[in-house]
């Protein structure tokens, strides 16, 4: 069992930056590839970002490409999401999501066994 707890989301105007962060425990952080999805009310969960579990190879959802990064520090069982020139149409709550020995592949909601509760980011224009 992984226990995912993201935070750093908050209200934010367009141009702007922050950085979320999610905390894992409970198993060993190192062999999980992680995620971040995001979803707004009614809509379906949408994939953001990956980073594998072994390599630290990324991939990004194309309207977040240049602007986001994902990174890991296994030392500290955390992923990051730093996100960059945010547009109002960032706004959603965003989940991490973890999948052992996943890879940058595994970009659908049902592909992983492991969620955060989320946390809300809004985009003010």
């Amino acid at each position: 069992q992984v226990q995912l707890v993201e935070s750093g989301g908050g209200l934010v105007q367009a141009g702007g930056s922050l950085r979320l962060s999610c905390v894992a425990s409970g198993r060993t952080f190192s062999t999980y590839t992680m995620a971040w999805f995001r979803q707004a009310p009614g809509k379906e969960r949408e994939f953001v970002a990956v980073v594998r579990w072994n390599s630290g190879v990324t991939y990004y959802e194309d309207s977040v490409k240049g602007r986001f990064t994902i990174s890991r520090d296994n030392a500290k069982n955390t992923v990051y999401l730093q996100m960059n020139s945010l547009k109002p149409e960032d706004t959603d709550v965003y989940y991490c999501a973890a999948l052992e020995y996943g890879s940058i592949g595994n970009t659908k909601r049902g592909q992983y066994h492991y969620w955060g509760q989320g946390t809300q980011v809004t985009v003010s224009s």
